[in-house]
């Protein structure tokens, strides 16, 4: 499976969620009964350390990943533009990326 590819816009100071649904060509949902899932927010795809790791969780039986960050981790990322992807693991430790793009971080002017 190649990964998809989605920007995201994250305005700082709030809380952000996304959904990643994942299914096949028959639009049925994608087991993911045993995997684990994560995912990071980076300066650069070189960058050393990350910026945000999002919170994670999967509903297995929608075949859904959620992404979240809090309203604390994202005032502290300052504005710009970032890259970040999301990974899973199977219980065999295969790691596959399944989506990837670039993270818009907008200022906030409300504290």
């Amino acid at each position: 499976m190649a990964a998809g590819y989605s920007n995201l816009y994250i305005e700082a100071g709030t809380t952000f969620n996304t959904t990643i649904t994942l299914d096949d060509v028959y639009n049925n949902s994608y087991n993911l009964v045993g995997y684990t899932a994560n995912s990071q927010i980076r300066k650069s795809y070189y960058s050393s350390s990350a910026t945000a790791t999002f919170s994670t969780s999967i509903n297995t039986n929608l075949g859904t990943i959620s992404l979240s960050l809090t309203p604390a981790i994202t005032a502290n990322i300052a504005p710009g533009r970032y890259v970040y992807d999301t990974i899973i693991k199977d219980t065999n430790n295969n790691v596959t990326r399944i989506l990837e793009g670039i993270v818009d971080v907008s200022p906030r002017v409300t504290r």
